[in-house]
């Protein structure tokens, strides 16, 4: 949680490696995930580096076992545990047996390939004859004419005429026919047949529409211009022969053929099912091996040779709690290679910025990727994130406060979070779901929290629960009650003055200005806790001055800022809670009655603006003793902050810098020397100082009115939620008897449909993007700078993960 609070301390390392033991180590780190490498070659070009060799060859391996990937009829069992380090000979067996595999596969595949280019073929010559039988008689006289026709070099020849059969997709049989025709000027005799059986393609598997055609024509050169015609539109021309004999012992030749070509593909299918599925057992695994060697290479050519000591240098950020591992590292590389000479771990000063590292786990990395979605923290500043484990799901709920609708945001996430781990090993690409998945305990937060708001609001789909009794009670008797649709009920003498004991007293659900009641509580409510959020950011920049030892700014910018904003705001916030509590329809004081509680926004206006309002008696001008000397003084107060905001800190910068100067003492003369400042420097940092203090002081301001979101979806999700009610599911609870019940099947359908994709869903993700923007813009704004970058380390879990989908949406892509 220490991590959570603050980034972790990062040390810049220097590491002196030798070549043989290199391998061995960064295997280990890998492993481990604690150190980011820096480049100590930018300029040299990646085909020069030293390890380019071995990163080729493993890029050819994951290319080969890609192919064979896409290949398998499904997604690869996961990966098996591999053994820890694989040496260079077992690496050099597992190139040579994935050659093979690739080998093997594309042979099969290319016997396969042709085998089904041979056996759609012969579907096409047993449905031409069979087409063509019928070309060959003569229908109007009942005669053969296939008697007369003299077979020459497979082509028909009919006295004079000749003739081509062949088969031509069905679409482009018109445009076929029509350029036959006029190549031929209209000298030819074209017949057609459409197959009805669609056939497929041996290459895509997807389904063609092909048509048989016969063209008799007369003459060589028809003949030839034919002959083209057909290659260009893509037709197969097949031999068919003319009479009606010669057709019947072709058909019944080519079916014993078809007949063997299906056994035949049977059997090589089963055979190439058989390989990949012992292929398939193993894939997963080696891909892991083969990426992992990929990445040790790759770090490694990050590192420089040291020619004269004969050793690699790397350089890394390791986080400081994590330096006995990776010392630990270097002696196992050092111990498993036999190498004499020890790796040594040397610390490198600088005042290069480190990068940012929080420590995470599955129920933190949610928060954690809201915080890093704004800007990756500066190094060692506060982290807001471990706030908004608690801040962010409370205000969200504060918008979605209703216990129904909770209770199915709970429901949801705990299913996700105990069945995460089968959950987590179906990889999708659906971004939707994987949103949902990360941020399972986000959204179990969020609806434990709306299940509190929900019953303080007594809210549940838009009713109220009575559960310890309501403070109300009814002072009519029942002819009155019968006689008048609407009643009022006194507070003085229908209030019990007995408060309900947890949340909203179940009689406002009843009541006519239950919405008005609703309007002034939860507005209220936000200003309370927009103001005590923003004080909470505020305060936290001192964490922020006193670790960075900038304490100075304590007094010159934190003092100012919380007590322009308490002075302001949080004395408004006092006011509500005096209104509150002095303000009684039982008060025996008539000033401090119901029809006396004055507006608190009037009266924070009449402060601001220095004026009074008109009264009429009894009523007091102010609530207390004093109220406008102690108005005047705060306004004065938050207003002298000002020019300490503006002035504060870019005065003590130039007292500062001249006291620098001032005992500044030269080196070899010992005079003082008249280095002079940078040129415009004061006034740049006034602008800058000026632009802060004008955004905090309008700021202010604006985020305070901004935090109003809070009761504006309040009050919507709870009037939708009421419509839903009374326009959807009462009219079929009011219905008769027969009828009735069917009518409550739709209706109830209808309602909880509307009630999932509307009140939850859709409500549920713009309170979550309006939660979002108070942490970002309203909170973190007063404290966070963000101005960090991520520690990325070398991690094979990382790599693996990243890389973990390049397998998955090939699997399954085998031709059929």
């Amino acid at each position: 949680m220490g991590s959570m609070f603050r980034s972790e301390e990062m040390v810049l390392c220097q590491l002196f490696v030798q070549p043989e033991a290199a391998y061995i180590s960064m295997y280990e780190l890998g492993e481990a995930g604690i150190a980011q490498f820096r480049d100590l070659n930018p300029h040299v070009n990646d085909f020069q580096r030293r390890y380019v060799s071995e990163v080729r060859r493993c890029s050819e391996m994951e290319r080969k076992l890609r192919y064979v990937g896409s290949e398998l009829p499904e997604p690869p069992p996961p990966p098996k545990p591999s053994p820890t380090v694989l040496s260079p000979r077992e690496i050099n067996i597992l190139e040579e047996r994935i050659d093979y595999i690739e080998s093997e596969i594309q042979e099969i595949t290319r016997n396969a390939q042709n085998l089904k280019n041979d056996y759609v073929s012969l579907k096409e010559l047993k449905l031409l004859i069979e087409k063509t039988q019928t070309f060959f008689q003569d229908h109007s006289h009942h005669r053969k004419i296939s008697a007369s026709v003299q077979v020459y070099n497979n082509e028909g020849v009919l006295g004079h005429l000749g003739f081509i059969a062949g088969v031509v997709a069905t679409p482009r049989v018109p445009s076929f026919e029509r350029m036959l025709w006029r190549i031929s000027h209209g000298n030819i005799f074209f017949k057609q047949a459409q197959i009805d059986e669609p056939l497929k393609d041996p290459v895509t598997g997807h389904e063609l529409q092909k048509t048989v055609f016969v063209v008799f024509f007369h003459g060589e050169q028809i003949k030839l211009r034919v002959k083209k015609v057909c290659h260009g539109f893509q037709a197969t021309l097949y031999p068919c022969p003319a009479t009606y004999k010669e057709q019947q012992e072709m058909l019944a030749g080519v079916e014993n053929r078809i007949k063997d070509m299906e056994i035949v593909l049977e059997q090589t299918e089963q055979h190439r099912r058989l390989v990949l599925a012992n292929i398939a057992r193993d894939i997963s695994t080696w891909m892991v091996v083969v990426r992992r060697e990929k990445a040790i290479y790759h770090t490694l050519n990050m590192f420089s040779m040291d020619i004269v000591k004969k050793c690699l240098i790397a350089e890394c950020w390791v986080p400081k709690c994590d330096l006995p591992i990776l010392q630990k590292a270097l002696d196992n590389g050092v111990k498993q290679s036999g190498s004499p000479i020890p790796s040594f771990l040397h610390h490198v000063p600088t005042r290069e910025i480190p990068p940012t590292f929080n420590r995470v786990n599955k129920f933190t990395r949610g928060f954690q990727n809201l915080i890093d979605s704004y800007g990756i923290a500066s190094y060692r500043e506060v982290n807001p994130a471990l706030y908004t484990i608690v801040t962010f799901p409370f205000l969200f709920a504060v918008m979605f406060g209703d216990i129904g609708h909770g209770i199915i945001m709970t429901a949801f996430a705990a299913i996700t979070i105990i069945l995460e781990k089968s959950l987590a090993k179906k990889k999708t690409d659906n971004e939707i779901w994987n949103i949902f998945f990360g941020g399972r305990y986000i959204i179990l937060l969020m609806g434990i929290f709306s299940i509190y708001t929900g019953l303080i609001y007594n809210d549940i789909f838009s009713k109220s629960l009575n559960i310890f009794g309501s403070g109300w009670r009814n002072v009519y008797d029942n002819e009155t009650l019968m006689r008048h649709k609407t009643l009022e009920l006194d507070p003085a003498t229908a209030y019990t003055q007995t408060p309900y004991p947890f949340g909203l007293d179940p009689a406002w659900q009843f009541a006519s200005n239950n919405i008005i009641f609703l309007n002034s509580f939860k507005m209220k409510l936000s200003i309370i806790f927009g103001v005590i959020h923003m004080a909470f950011g505020v305060t936290m920049s001192v964490v922020n001055f006193n670790f960075f030892k900038k304490s100075y700014m304590i007094y010159l910018q934190y003092i100012p800022q919380i007590l322009f904003l308490l002075l302001l705001f949080w004395y408004l916030c006092i006011l509500m809670f005096m209104k509150w509590t002095m303000y009684s329809a039982v008060a025996t004081d008539p000033a401090y009655g119901t029809s006396c509680a004055p507006s608190v926004l009037i009266i924070f206006i009449n402060m601001m603006l220095m004026k009074k309002s008109e009264v009429k008696p009894p009523c007091s001008l102010y609530m207390y003793e004093g109220q406008e000397a102690l108005q005047r003084s705060l306004l004065a107060v938050a207003f002298l902050c000002i020019p300490i905001m503006l002035f504060g800190k870019p005065v003590y910068q130039m007292m500062a810098e001249k006291k620098k100067k001032k005992y500044q003492q030269g080196v070899e003369s010992g005079e003082v020397t008249e280095a002079g400042g940078h040129e415009g420097g004061m006034g740049e940092v006034l602008i800058t100082q000026a632009i802060h203090t004008i955004e905090y002081v309008l700021g202010t301001v604006s985020h305070t009115a901004s935090y109003l979101r809070l009761w504006a979806l309040s009050l919507a999700h709870a009037q939708l939620s009421a419509v839903l009610w009374q326009r959807v599911l009462r009219m079929g609870l009011g219905g008769a008897v027969p009828a009735g019940s069917l009518l409550v099947y739709a209706t109830f359908a209808v309602w909880a449909f509307f009630t999932l994709a509307i009140l939850v869903l859709m409500e549920g993700l713009s309170a979550f993007l309006h939660t979002l923007r108070l942490h970002w813009v309203e909170f973190m704004s007063k404290f966070y700078e963000g101005q960090g970058y991520a520690f990325v380390p070398f991690s094979f879990a990382a790599i693996l993960e990243s890389e973990d989908d390049e397998l998955a949406p090939h699997a399954g892509a085998a031709p059929e």
